[in-house]
């Protein structure tokens, strides 16, 4: 999906009103998959550079992103955000010396000449990028040396939308793009370092490991990013075999599901420190769109898709990781010694170093658990039927594999359960059979197993959403443009499942495993923005929406109309105005809303071009 070149990815906390940290992440192309998410309200700071701008991840990835919770209250929601961004120098950057010339490449403006509340005019001011930039500006270190990192973590202080008002003022128009007067170089040139000031440079990866683009979890005080790195296993020397398999568990890897080393960092935000790292070897974890890990509070849990074990750890306000528990083969750390007393030679191979927990005769505990779930439910129907659907199904049951999962609080983990082929990305099908399965980490109870067809699961889900979302933790209200506690938001998930129970092949069963294919739901992939709330507005979710994914970007502004009065309250133009539409190529766009602030970035991807947007309000004097 992306050219060869580095990428680099932003972040920033805005930890007192518009003060705050932004940071840049760089990356190589290849291991370029992650984004933040900033959870509160409006949120998105745009940065940009030669061809390669502000990069959307493809048409799977979860759009733009920036995600964090913080305990003071600055916006609606009760708090500032932390949030990320993506940019990096491109392959036709050969004009400029510095990475961080960005501004040179801000275009102009778009005035959609409304009417606010305020009775002043919006503007949304759109900041295209130029294929041959001509202007260079002395921020940062020289674009060869980030291109060669892509390991690093710069830490930028925000300094609010506001910032670059004054180059603004008295500007009228309908957009500032590739125009050659004085005064629309000048304001390109000026607009970064008006809105971020460099505060700290933290070297991350090592190794050869390259920082994840779409992997980055912010803690709940919003002062610590996590983070992770792989780095592909050479083909030789292969790794030794009982270091794939470690337990009778482990999946069978394949080219489309490679093995890596991979490493998870925090870093201080306030200083720009590297506080801890932790390696996990020979393994696989999906790092893209925070699939494979969970933030929950200051609970971390991470899913090892090879070894099929959960590893949870706590964060530590001083931003170090303490191991918790490791659930898999195992779900009590004492586990060892009550299995030795029935075979003494895993006791006596794990003392002498020999132990091949691949070869264990006995199934695994988690496994085991689920086991014992169906089967006491089978003895509770009462009924011989179900006692022989259990043996009919022992042996699928069994070759079950973990493939997500999320923290519903700090004590219990919703897992999802499918086929190894579907695991290691064999199998794509969507309708294979699947199961969610509730566990409770303290007591180790399976608490519910779902089927993917299940309706009892898909009422819990439509009643209480947010619970799955997580989005706002930090609040003492969720944010309610969910399902569960939005008219509108319900209206429009229920037009969709009716929609795929009258499509040709569909029904009501495809409409509910379509809807639960959502779930587990990834950690901080929501935005919270209140231009956003579909209380408030109404608009087009087939072109934006809540959830930070890449869409489909459309031929026509997306218009937002005040849902009280039914008034067009302002429009947000993605891609390069101005120039000819290619319909026979597929454009994407990725939005990132600024948790409060009227600002927003917009990212379109056609073939290897990139364009950035800034959309923000300005009132002409």
């Amino acid at each position: 999906f992306f050219p060869s070149e580095p990428r680099s990815l932003y972040g920033f906390d805005p930890s007192s009103g518009h003060q705050g940290a932004l940071y840049r992440l760089l990356v190589s192309a290849e291991q370029c998959r992650a984004l933040p998410y900033f959870p509160s309200c409006w949120a998105a700071l745009p940065v940009a550079s030669g061809n390669g701008n502000l990069q959307p991840r493809g048409p799977e990835s979860r759009a733009w992103r920036g995600r964090g919770r913080g305990r003071r209250a600055r916006n609606r929601l009760g708090h500032p955000s932390p949030w990320l961004f993506e940019a990096g120098p491109d392959r036709c950057w050969e004009y400029s010396k510095e990475l961080d010339q960005f501004p040179a490449l801000w275009y102009g403006v778009t005035d959609t000449k409304k009417r606010c509340d305020n009775g002043s005019s919006c503007f949304y001011h759109q900041a295209s990028k130029n294929p041959k930039p001509k202007c260079h500006s002395p921020l940062g270190a020289p674009a060869d040396q980030f291109r060669q990192d892509q390991t690093s973590l710069e830490i930028y202080e925000y300094q609010g939308c506001q910032a670059a008002e004054d180059l603004l003022q008295g500007y009228e128009g309908e957009i500032l793009s590739n125009g050659n007067d004085q005064r629309s170089v000048n304001i390109r040139g000026r607009l970064f370092e008006r809105f971020f000031v460099l505060l700290h440079i933290t070297n991350v990866a090592a190794n050869g490991e390259h920082l994840n683009r779409e992997c980055s979890l912010f803690t709940d005080d919003c002062r610590c990013v996590i983070v992770g790195s792989a780095a592909y296993l050479p083909d030789e020397p292969h790794p030794p075999f009982f270091e794939v398999y470690r337990n009778s568990e482990s999946v069978t890897p394949n080219p489309r599901s490679p093995l890596e080393d991979y490493s998870l960092h925090i870093i201080d935000l306030h200083t720009g420190r590297l506080c801890d790292t932790r390696t996990f070897k020979c393994d696989k974890v999906v790092l893209s769109h925070n699939q494979g890990l969970y933030l929950y509070k200051n609970i971390l849990a991470i899913l090892s898709v090879q070894q099929q074990t959960i590893h949870v750890f706590q964060v530590t306000p001083e931003g170090t990781f303490i191991d918790v528990r490791t659930i898999g083969r195992f779900c009590y750390e004492d586990d060892l010694l009550t299995v030795s007393a029935v075979f003494p030679e895993v006791q006596r191979d794990s003392q002498t170093g020999m132990a091949n927990p691949f070869r264990d005769p006995f199934i695994n505990s988690l496994k085991h658990r689920l086991l014992v779930y169906l089967w006491r439910r089978a003895e509770q129907d009462g009924s011989a039927m179900a006692k022989r659907r259990f043996f009919q199904y022992f042996d699928q049951l069994r070759q079950l594999r973990m493939w997500k999962m999320q923290l519903l609080d700090e004590n219990h983990l919703f897992i999802k359960y499918t086929s190894e082929d579907v695991v290691t990305l064999r199998v794509t099908d969507p309708s294979q059979a699947s199961f969610f399965v509730v566990y409770n980490m303290v007591t180790t109870e399976v608490i519910a197993v779902f089927e993917n067809t299940s309706d009892e699961l898909l009422e819990l889900f439509e009643n209480f959403c947010d619970l799955f979302r997580n989005a706002t933790l930090h609040s003492e209200v969720q944010f309610p443009c969910s399902a569960s506690s939005n008219n509108f938001a319900r209206q429009i998930q229920r037009r969709f499942k009716d929609t795929i129970i009258n499509a040709k092949y569909g029904g009501h069963t495809e409409a509910v495993r379509r809807l639960l294919g959502q779930l587990p739901i990834s950690a901080q992939s929501y935005s919270g923005s209140p231009y956003l709330d579909l209380s408030l507005f109404s608009y087009d979710d087939k072109w934006v929406s809540v959830m930070e994914r890449p869409k489909t970007c459309g031929d026509h502004p997306i218009r937002f109309y005040a849902r009280d009065s039914g008034l067009l309250k302002f429009e947000i133009q993605a891609g390069l105005l101005g120039r000819p539409i290619n319909h026979t190529v597929r454009r994407l766009v990725a939005f990132t809303f600024h948790p409060f602030e009227p600002f927003a970035i917009s990212v379109q991807r056609t073939n290897a071009e990139y364009v950035v947007n800034f959309h923000m309000r300005h009132c002409c004097t």
